[in-house]
Order: C-alpha cells, then sequence, then structure tokens
C-alpha cells in the first residue's frame, strides 16, 4: 500500500493514545521486525520506550482510516530532542554510543533526531516525504542549525557493511570540529576497504534508504562506527549543518519559514 496524502496528518503526539501508539509502531519495528531489546521495552503489551520518551517530542504521522483505540492510527513516527531540553535533562541519547563534545562546544542551536520509523505499509509512499516536511518546519520554528542522530545498518556483521561503511568514511566524513566519536565501548573503524578500490554501486546497494535521504541533503558522518548489539545494528553518527546545505535543500528549509 502506497501513502495517499489526503489520508493522512502529521502532529506532535498531543496525548497519551499517540504516545502509546508511537511506542507501539517502534516496538513492531525495532523489536519485532530487526530484533532489538531494550531494559525498558514492554513485550507483553508490544511497547518500544526507554526513559527519553517523557520529555522528547514525537512527530507522528497519522494514518485516519487506522483505529486509534487498537494504537493502529501512527504509521510514521520521529522522536525530537532540542539541545536545550537535553542539557535540562542532562544527556542525549546519543552519549550512549559516541563522544558528543564538539557538538556541544560548537554553541549553536542543534537537534538530535531519533527511533525513526515507518509503518512496512506505508514505506515508498509519501509517507517519509510528508514527515520531512513536517521535520523542516520544526527545524525553521526553532532556528536549528545542527541536526544529528545515530542511522543504523541492520546486523552487525562488519565485513557484509564494509562497502557502505567504507564509503561514508572517504566521501562523507564530517569537519574534525562538529565531528563526535564513537565510544570504545562500541567502537568500530569504518575505513575498511581503500577509497580506490571502492564501487559506489555496491555501496549504495548496501545502504539503508533513510541514511541515503540524509546525505541528499549534505548529511555528513562522526568517527567510527557504533555496534549496538542489544538493537541488533550497526550505527552511524549523522549530522546536518544547516549552513552548508546546497543552495537547493537550503531553499527547502527557508520556504517554509513565514515570519509572523
Amino acid at each position: 500500500m502506497k501513502t495517499d496524502p489526503s489520508f493522512f496528518d502529521l502532529r506532535l503526539a498531543v496525548s497519551d493514545q499517540d504516545l502509546l501508539a508511537a511506542q507501539r509502531l517502534r516496538y513492531r519495528v525495532f523489536v519485532e521486525e530487526l530484533g532489538g531489546t531494550g531494559p525498558l521495552v514492554d513485550h507483553d503489551k508490544r511497547l518500544e520506550r526507554d526513559e527519553f520518551d517523557p520529555i522528547v517530542d514525537h512527530l507522528c504521522l497519522i494514518d485516519n482510516r487506522r483505529s486509534a483505540e487498537d494504537l493502529d492510527h501512527v504509521v510514521g513516527v520521529y522522536r525530537l530532542l532540542p539541545g536545550d531540553r537535553a542539557a535540562q535533562f542532562g544527556r542525549f541519547y546519543c552519549d550512549s554510543e559516541y563522544d558528543l563534545t564538539p557538538l556541544r562546544d560548537c554553541g549553536r542551536p542543534v537537534l538530535e533526531l531519533g527511533r525513526s520509523c515507518v509503518d512496512p505499509a506505508c514505506r515508498g509512499g509519501s509517507g517519509m516525504f510528508l514527515m520531512w516536511n513536517a521535520l523542516a518546519d520544526y527545524v525553521l520554528d526553532h532556528r536549528i542549525e545542527i541536526l544529528f542522530g545515530v542511522a543504523s545498518f541492520h546486523g552487525t556483521d562488519i565485513p557484509m557493511l564494509a562497502p557502505s561503511i567504507s564509503w561514508l568514511y572517504h566521501h562523507h566524513l564530517a569537519p574534525a570540529d562538529l565531528r563526535p566519536r564513537a565510544l570504545s565501548a562500541g567502537y568500530h573503524r569504518m575505513d575498511l576497504i581503500p577509497a580506490d578500490r571502492l564501487d559506489r554501486r555496491e555501496a549504495m546497494a548496501g545502504m539503508p534508504a533513510l541514511i541515503k535521504a540524509y546525505l541528499r541533503l549534505g548529511g555528513m558522518v562522526g568517527e567510527g562506527a557504533f555496534i549496538d548489539r542489544a538493537f541488533n545494528t550497526t550505527d552511524v553518527f549523522l549530522l546536518m549543518d544547516t549552513a552548508a546545505m546546497s543552495d537547493k535543500h537550503r531553499h527547502f528549509y527557508e520556504s517554509r519559514w513565514q515570519p509572523q
């Protein structure tokens, strides 16, 4: 089923029902589909949750044809954590995998993106595009300059992932003054294949769609991948500096800002 924009709404979670439906979607994707787990995951109620849920904004893609009572109405979700709110809470989610000192020291407004997922029935249609439009509005409303988060490759078989990870290292490494580094507990080097031996087609074939979307918007990666065995993923740190975007992509954001 492709997503038809006429059936969809986008909003920040406005009720416990929205939040529970977002956690149910995350459970279906991260636990049932990808084999992940976590200390606060509720397998009986099929909810994937953690300690950040009460403080973040949940950007939800709502399918009005689905039952809210059955917690089935949220078919896409992005978790958003502005830097000032993270400072009050004490940390970002990414602090568990990367040293974020360069971003904390940059003095610019930042936004952490996380737990992005879309219902399998809605992938490949307009759902992600609608969510990115809403994310652009959020970024502009909050005057965000740097967006960041971890994006995941499914599995932890590094030789299988080597072409894609090496391509990210050789072609999309962030500047040193903004470049977080994976923590030693899960660190794995990314320069696994020399640049002159890489095949772009092979590298892109193994690249998750979300990472490719970030790259098209000028996304850059941090130093080192992080092996997350609890979620059965290999994570890379992605950041986007809106000041460094191409004119085309900057216009995509700026066209949505209408001063009041």
